[in-house]
């Protein structure tokens, strides 16, 4: 498996700082591939030099997740799991549940170990955490200590400083939308004549004061102009709500289903049974809505869902970000067939976006970060005071055209992005018919195209003695995203022959004899050759694929 240049980026720098500090914190929001990149990064402290490594994680699900993709990046590595039903050391890098770990009796009978990394590095500082990291340090001094996170800076506003000296390299969601990997989000802030009130709700030491944000959002005026709001913007997108309070939750969730939109709520007195059986009807396509008090701010994604709501305000932005980030991610169009998804509409009814702006974060390790205000602009129309970034007044409709000049640096910014790309991949593309429809690159082991048709961008797969499968449909950096992935899935390092000499020679006779039209045109090179005939003997499977998502939709 390759991984992407942004993710090489990333380890080259953490294996760097680790070496250097002992200790390093690596930033990479959702969809950056956070586990595909630490596995690379014990991969390379153990090149030529064996040792043990744990993973530590603080849910199931993370644990298996690590595992499965760690053996993808670094097979040759041996595995093993610590938690509360299998408690093994004998693999060389060990996925372990802090939960189980830090009880004493399973921490005297920790091996040492060389390289200790934490995902979700954010709960490093919590006293389960710090037990495991103090013994380890005991058995190791010279143990190297790698934190993995897309939200650093901490509710409680303590620092990792005590844990994490220094920072290797920070992927942002800006890059990740840029290059295709996570959709981008349309925020429209949402006023319903109660942001001063909530202005004045005091903070309590881990957030606002949920209580007094319910007395004010939860009256049913609120609750029916939400999903009046909710059908303009959103539409049929799948949705996920964030309330303040249980019974906030539960009587939005009543507000949807009265106006006939199939939906579920979720919170977190419900037992991992009832809380399954939610979630897989939103997941299962029963319900539309999900709303949830707290319950899926981290670790959970489907990515079909496009659409955010946020019914309460956040005095931390990490919280803003996580729960918007449940909205940014592609979807595999094999999975989802009947979705294609371009976009995630945010609809803020808070002061959240309002308070932090944009989904970036500043990087700071101590404790008692300050939070600035968001950077904000008057509307010339009824002079509302609204985040920088939008392009619709939320109060009168003002729409704010782009000048000719912002508007080629936004064109020029997305074709930049898609060179920057291509240029970065270790394959090489080629445009097939010299008319920018139809992109083509390949392997040994696979091949990966892009093409327009009926009016949208999709991307294929191929692999060996296998159909070709649909990677991606709707925006072509998305669309070229996902076929690189599948190559970089597919292929090694020994594999991937962008630089090799013979890409750039003559095609031979024999290519040639698949390619009766080409047969005079001199410049046709061995690898274009290749990648033609590949689109030839693939061309079936491929308009298959491509029917299959106008079939869904």
């Amino acid at each position: 498996m390759l991984l992407r240049p942004r993710q090489k980026e990333l380890v080259s720098r953490t294996v760097a700082a680790l070496n250097k500090h002992g200790n390093t914190l690596a930033v990479a929001p959702t969809g950056a591939g956070k586990t595909i990149m630490l596995s690379a990064i014990i991969g390379e402290m153990f090149k030529g030099n064996p040792g043990k490594a744990c993973v530590l994680a603080h849910r199931d699900e993370l644990t298996f997740q690590n595992e499965d993709k760690f053996k993808r990046v670094t097979p040759h590595l041996s595995t093993s799991v610590f938690d509360a039903s299998v408690k093994s050391w004998k693999g060389e890098v060990t996925f372990a549940m802090v939960q189980t770990l830090s009880r004493e009796n399973n921490l005297a009978g920790m091996p040492p170990i060389d390289v200790l990394v934490i995902d979700e590095a954010h709960h490093a500082r919590a006293d389960s955490y710090m037990r495991v990291i103090e013994r380890v340090k005991q058995a190791n001094s010279g143990v190297k200590l790698l934190g993995m996170t897309a939200t650093p800076n901490r509710g409680d506003k303590k620092g990792l400083r005590p844990v994490f000296s220094n920072v290797s390299d920070q992927i942002t969601v800006k890059e990740l939308i840029s290059s295709g990997h996570l959709v981008p989000p349309r925020t429209f802030v949402m006023d319903v004549g109660v942001q001063d009130e909530l202005r004045q709700v005091k903070k309590t030491a881990s957030d606002f004061d949920m209580g007094a944000v319910s007395a004010i959002m939860n009256t049913r005026p609120i609750n029916d102009a939400v999903v009046k709001h909710w059908h303009e913007k959103a539409g049929d997108r799948k949705t996920v709500v964030f309330c303040s309070t249980i019974e906030h939750a539960e009587d939005v969730a009543r507000s949807f289903n009265a106006a006939d939109i199939p939906t579920v709520f979720v919170h977190g007195q419900m037992s991992d049974t009832e809380r399954n059986a939610v979630l897989t009807e939103y997941t299962e396509g029963e319900a539309q809505v999900i709303v949830n008090v707290a319950v899926l701010t981290e670790g959970w994604d489907h990515p079909p869902t496009a659409c955010v709501v946020l019914l309460r305000p956040s005095s931390y932005k990490s919280t803003m970000i996580q729960m918007i980030g449940r909205g940014l991610r592609t979807v595999d169009p094999t999975e989802h067939p009947d979705i294609i998804k371009k976009d995630c509409i945010v609809l803020d009814f808070g002061t959240s976006t309002l308070l932090h702006g944009s989904l970036e974060q500043d990087v700071n390790l101590d404790d008692q970060m300050g939070e600035g205000d968001a950077p904000t602009k008057e509307c010339p129309d009824c002079g509302a005071e609204v985040p920088a970034a939008v392009k619709e007044c939320p109060l009168c409709g003002y729409e704010w055209k782009a000048q000719a000049a912002e508007r080629e640096l936004a064109e020029n910014g997305f074709i930049m992005a898609e060179i920057d790309l291509l240029k970065r991949s270790s394959f090489l593309w080629v445009d097939l018919q010299q008319n920018d429809r139809y992109f083509l690159a390949t392997g040994f082991n696979a091949w990966g195209g892009v093409f327009f048709k009926d009016g949208e961008w999709h991307a294929v797969g191929g692999i060996k003695n296998q159909s070709p499968k649909l990677l991606a449909v709707g925006e072509r950096i998305v669309c070229f995203a996902a076929a690189d992935d599948w190559l970089n899935l597919h292929e090694s390092d020994e594999t991937a022959h962008k630089t090799r000499s013979w890409l750039h020679q003559p095609a031979t006779p024999k290519q040639l004899q698949y390619l009766p039209s080409h047969r005079n045109d001199f410049s046709l090179t061995r690898y274009k050759a290749s990648a033609l005939m590949t689109m030839h003997f693939n061309r079936d499977g491929i308009q298959r694929a491509i029917q299959s998502a106008r079939s869904a939709t």
